[in-house]
This record gives C-alpha cells, structure tokens and sequence, in this order.
C-alpha cells in the first residue's frame, strides 16, 4: 500500500511517501506567493525519488492551515492528531511532544498509540515561532540558520519580555539600537522563547520520552534551553522534525483507508 501524506504549514509545505507501512521519500518547500504551485513541485519531488506515479498512490490526507488548498488529497486532517500519529510513529516512547511551527506552537500528551490525550495551545501571536525567528534574523542582518550558533556565543543574554511578535521585534530593533551586542540579543531571543514554551507545556502533564517538532525543532539552542528549564533529555527524533505532520497524515489515511 502506498500513502501519501501532506503538511502545508504557514511558512512551508512538507510531503512525505510511504509504502506499507515504511517512508520511502520526502521533501520540503518554502510557502510563498504560489503555494498550490509549491505543492506540486515538492509532490513531483517525492515521486521522482521514489520511482512511483500519483496514480500508485493508494491514499493520501493533509494537513495544516492550508490543507484545503491540496488537491492531491482525499481526506482532510486535524494537525495535532497527525503530530501524535508522526511522533509515536518515529519514536513509540513518546508522551509528550513539543511543536513550534512557522505561526503558532503547541505542546500534547500522546498515548502509546499515538493518540492525542491533552494539549495546550499557544494560537494567539506568532512570538516565539519560526516567522518571529526570520523576523528577527532579518533585523540583526544574519541568516536564519545562523542564529542559534550566534546565540552560543553570548556573555550577558538580553531580556526579551513582550510577548507579542511585533511588539518583541521592535523591542530587538531598540537593543539594537541600544548597542547591545548580537549574540546577546539572539540569546536574549531564544530565552524568551523557551520559557513561553515551557509555560505552554506546563498547561499539560510532562512525562519522558520528549519530542520537539515542526521547523524550530532544528534550532539546537531551543532544544537545550528546553532541556535545561524542564529538567529533562529532548529525544532527537531520527529523520526530520519538520516532517512529523505529514508522517501522522499519511499514517491516519493509511488506517482510514484499511477501515473502510
């Protein structure tokens, strides 16, 4: 059986193929003016490097805020059923999961058949994203995956208190002007964001393994922020954080399909 799973995110979209049961190919595409177009070009991806045609696939479902706009999927999908479904696919010792995504993050209790048993949401402003982390790479003139090793290097973190995305970025823009220097306020970043994550995992019960997902997930410096303030080890999961949507999509069409 062939499913297909898709995760189109605020700020990219994520298509992954697997055949019985085992993920076969996967891409990745940065959401832009074209989305619809960015999702068939990262679905033409997925099939090349598998050596497979739409018309082998068996089942396909989305997921994310733009699902409805996939046209190579029959099923739609909630995204924190696909999150558990992905996580506990790729690490069965997994009750707690951690997702910071391009606009919003959330933290869920997932059983050990990767069910969704609580969560917490943070829905209410983009702080603490990926679009605040590229708002605020833009505004200290380094690239987004230069952050992180520039946060290392910090001596004397700066404080970043708004909780608002625009409000935050503005009060980047006034440390810059300030003088402070750029490690300290790339720190002072990652810092705020790791306790507003905190704060939203504390909304649930934390137990081990713990799992961060979505693109942040990729941000060393989060990651060891979250382990120093929860007290405990983040599990890296073995392929690509980004990917565990659209993994829990192509899982619950697969059972889905099974089922009917």
């Amino acid at each position: 059986m062939i499913a297909a799973g898709f995760d189109f995110g605020a700020l990219a979209a994520k298509a992954v193929l697997m055949k019985d049961g085992e993920l076969v190919s996967y891409g990745i595409g940065d959401v832009r003016a074209n989305p619809e177009r960015v999702v068939e070009s990262v679905m033409e991806k997925v099939l090349s490097e598998a050596g497979l045609s739409a018309d082998q696939i068996n089942c396909a479902a989305c997921t994310g805020w733009g699902r409805r706009r996939v046209s190579y999927t029959d099923k739609e999908v909630g995204e924190l059923p696909c999150l558990a479904k992905g996580a506990q696919w790729l690490l069965p010792s997994v009750r707690t999961v951690i997702d910071v995504g391009g606009q919003n993050s959330r933290a869920l209790s997932v059983n050990d058949k990767g069910k969704v048993i609580d969560y917490n949401l943070n829905d209410k402003c983009a702080a603490g994203t990926g679009r605040f982390f590229e708002l605020v790479a833009k505004a200290l003139e380094v690239d987004l995956g230069e952050l992180a090793a520039l946060a290392y290097q910090a001596k004397s973190p700066a404080e970043i208190t708004s909780q608002c995305c625009v409000f935050a970025e503005s009060e980047v823009v006034a440390l810059l002007n300030e003088g402070l220097d750029l490690a300290d306020i790339a720190a002072g970043v990652h810092d705020s964001t790791v306790k507003r994550l905190v704060a939203i995992a504390g909304g649930i019960s934390i137990e081990e393994d713990v799992v961060m997902t979505g693109g942040c997930a990729k941000n060393e410096r989060l990651i060891d922020g979250l382990e120093r303030l929860l007290k405990t080890q983040v599990v890296r999961l073995s392929h690509d954080p980004q990917l565990v949507g659209a993994v829990g999509a192509a899982l619950i069409a697969e059972e889905r399909l099974r089922q009917s």
